[in-house]
This record gives C-alpha cells, structure tokens and sequence, in this order.
C-alpha cells in the first residue's frame, strides 16, 4: 500500500480561497450593474430608485477595490480564463 501525501501551503490555499469568494463576489455585482442599467434603459424605474441604485452599485465597486487591496489582488487578478469560452468577466 502506497502512502500519497500532499504538501499543502495553508496560506496559499486560503489566498486562493479568498481570490474564488472575490471572484464570485464580483460577478454578481457586475451582473446586478448590467441588470439595473436594463431597467434604467427600459424606464422602469422612478428618479429616486435610480439615484439609489446608482449609489449602491458605486459603494459596492468600491467595497470590492478595498477588499482586494486588503488581501493583494486586483480586480483583474478575479478573471477566470475559461479556455475557449473566453474570461469569465467582462474586459474594461
């Protein structure tokens, strides 16, 4: 019987799991964003529900700019190469 071990870096694994909660994190926000557009395209929404959705997608863009200084990654470190598919996020 064989005895496989593996050497496992706890800190790059816990880097790597912040940088997957990040990732998902930052989907949903930009799929929230694209869908508030929608609707703000579509006049669906009265003034002061744009104004706080305005407001919220912005603190949220900022929210996830701090948390990924606070753990050394940047927004573009998130994207995902999904091989022939393309990135999973959007390119600026």
């Amino acid at each position: 019987m064989t005895d496989t071990r593996f050497d496992v870096d706890r800190d790059q694994m816990g880097r790597d799991l912040v940088s997957l909660v990040l990732t998902v994190v930052e989907l949903l926000r930009q799929l929230m964003e694209r869908q508030a557009i929608r609707r703000v395209e579509l006049g669906d929404l009265g003034e002061e529900q744009v104004e706080r959705i305005g407001t919220t997608l912005l603190l949220l863009d900022e929210r996830m700019h701090e948390l990924c200084e606070q753990h050394g990654l940047t927004v573009a470190d998130l994207n995902l190469d999904l091989g022939p598919l393309g990135s999973l996020l959007p390119r600026d």
